[in-house]
């Protein structure tokens, strides 16, 4: 028996959050989540929520520090919608009782972060995801009409007539097919695609494999962004540092206890991520020694205070943040590109939606500012229910009656577990994958050791993509399957953007090319469907 719901929703972050506590007014809605409810990148945003809403601020100043950092390839209609609906709705997770920190009168309290010229970014210390995670669950877990399936990994998208219509998703009892009126993917990003990464270890860009297998359109996935103050302790797992504390004033120094970043970029702490990365490795090379982020000029009780989760991540690496310069260097972050959407989420993929971290609407150009990240999802994760509501996506499933949601009785199992598949012994190990992009589709790119990625990652899809699209890969295979796939598409962009911009650095073409590549690199399956851009 095959079910049905009227909304789907394959992600549990900001986005997929915020689109099921609109869509669940109107119908009933399954929300798909790989892990735990809370585990994803959303819970791992520490530095906060970027809004025009503080003194002095306004959408227009927000626009133009984000046009700035996206290194001209911002879509600015995408800009508009981000800064001008992202007052409106983070005004409305205040209201609906998300804890931000307010000063000594009981205001909002805004931090300000690297490129922005203001001081806009709220954030609950240092743990804003999580926050805004719990707020939005309370949310969820107030409407009737929304089902949680966890330990659900979606395999396949479910197309017919050029159209999707649902998902293929396996979890402990069996696979299960289940149909709707429309899919949102908000499944986050894909940082687990390289060595070093901030990321969650469930990061690996199943919405794009999912996407592209289906016959979508991805886009400016040449553009990672490299996060410059990930902790880099011998033996200590890779952990973010937020960007919240050079706001507040840590700065970056070399060895010798020196501040440097002034030698290469005049905004020096406070210049945009790719910047600021690209800097540290540069002294790094000049004086063959690590670089530190210190903040022993501040006051030890208000470090400790103000950023409690990262305090204790650094104690147990053996690191007073309060006191000790502590070791750092770039790693993966966050991917500006991904399966290409209009300013409402619709993919090339009639029925398919996308929000959040997966989606490339454009908003991010070429480099995200600071703290964009969960207000894009907030704000194109609501966008995309609205489209969900419309007859145009809903059809004949949705409206008030929830009439889809009547023929789940229980939990049914479609079937029992398929038999697995085995990938061929060419298949590589992740870690394989994982060390070829850090090297050589990493931080700085160039012409050959990208040439040479891609011969690679060429022969390693030819092994995993018979079985993706044969269905019934373990968790393991998928995992590695996924990572590949996102990781050749990511190499063959980069090779194919001969400039310098943003997060993606060609060491043979280091200047901007704005006559040549001011335009959006996307690609899909040959003979793919679906609308042309």
């Amino acid at each position: 028996m095959q079910r049905r719901t009227d909304f789907l929703v394959i992600g549990s972050g900001i986005a997929g959050l915020r689109a099921a506590t609109d869509l669940a007014a109107a119908g009933s809605v399954l929300i798909l989540t790989k892990a735990d409810p809370d585990e994803s990148n959303t819970g791992y945003a520490q530095g906060g929520i970027a809004a025009a809403l503080g003194p002095g601020d306004s959408p227009a100043l927000h626009a133009a520090d984000t046009l700035a950092a996206g290194d001209g390839l911002c879509v600015e209609a995408a800009v508009r919608v981000l800064v001008e609906d992202g007052v409106r709705y983070t005004r409305e997770l205040v209201a609906n009782g998300a804890r931000f920190d307010r000063d000594a009168s009981g205001e909002l309290s805004f931090g300000r972060e690297g490129a922005h010229g203001v001081r806009r970014v709220m954030h609950a210390a240092d743990a804003t995801g999580r926050e805004i995670g719990r707020a939005l669950w309370s949310q969820v877990a107030e409407q009737a009409r929304v089902r949680v399936e966890r330990n659900a990994r979606v395999t396949r998208l479910l197309i017919r007539g050029r159209r999707c219509h649902g998902v293929a998703y396996e979890d402990d009892q069996g696979t299960h097919e289940v149909e709707a009126a429309a899919v949102l993917l908000a499944t986050g990003g894909a940082g687990q695609v390289f060595r070093e990464t901030t990321n969650p270890s469930i990061a690996t860009g199943d919405g794009v494999t999912l996407a592209w297998h289906a016959g979508a359109q991805v886009t400016d996935l040449e553009f990672t962004q490299f996060h410059p103050t990930a902790l880099s302790a011998p033996g200590a797992p890779r952990f973010l540092l937020s960007e919240a504390m050079r706001g507040e004033g840590a700065y970056l120094v070399n060895e010798a206890g020196e501040r440097f970043m002034t030698r290469y970029e005049a905004a020096g702490e406070l210049a945009s991520r790719d910047l600021v990365s690209r800097a540290m490795l540069a002294e790094q090379q000049r004086t063959g020694r690590p670089v530190y982020l210190t903040m022993r000029h501040l006051d030890a009780t208000w470090v400790r205070a103000r950023f409690p989760t990262i305090a204790a991540a650094c104690r147990v690496a053996g690191f007073d943040l309060a006191t000790d310069p502590v070791p750092v260097g770039p790693a993966a972050h966050y991917v500006m590109g991904g399966v290409e959407t209009d300013l409402w989420g619709r993919t090339t993929v009639p029925g398919l939606l996308a929000a959040g971290e997966v989606a490339c609407t454009g908003v991010h150009g070429a480099n995200r500012l600071a703290s964009n990240s969960l207000l894009e999802g907030l704000v194109f994760g609501a966008r995309a229910a609205q489209v969900m509501l419309g007859p145009g996506e809903a059809g004949a499933a949705g409206g008030a009656g929830g009439a889809g949601w009547a023929g789940w009785a229980g939990k049914e199992v479609t079937s029992s577990p398929p038999a697995r598949p085995a990938l061929p012994a060419r298949a590589p190990s992740e870690i394989d994958v994982r060390d070829l992009m850090w090297n050589s589709v990493g931080l700085s790119r160039e012409r050959a050791s990208l040439e040479t990625a891609i011969s690679q990652l060429d022969a390693w899809y030819a092994a995993v993509a018979p079985g993706i699209a044969a269905g019934g890969l373990s968790a393991a295979d998928w995992r590695l399957a996924s990572i590949v796939t996102v990781g050749r598409l990511m190499a063959r962009a980069a090779l194919r953007r001969e400039e310098t911009r943003g997060g993606h650095a060609r060491t043979d073409f280091p200047a901007r090319d704005d006559v040549n590549f001011k335009v959006h690199i996307g690609e899909r399956i040959p003979g793919a469907h679906g609308r042309e851009t």
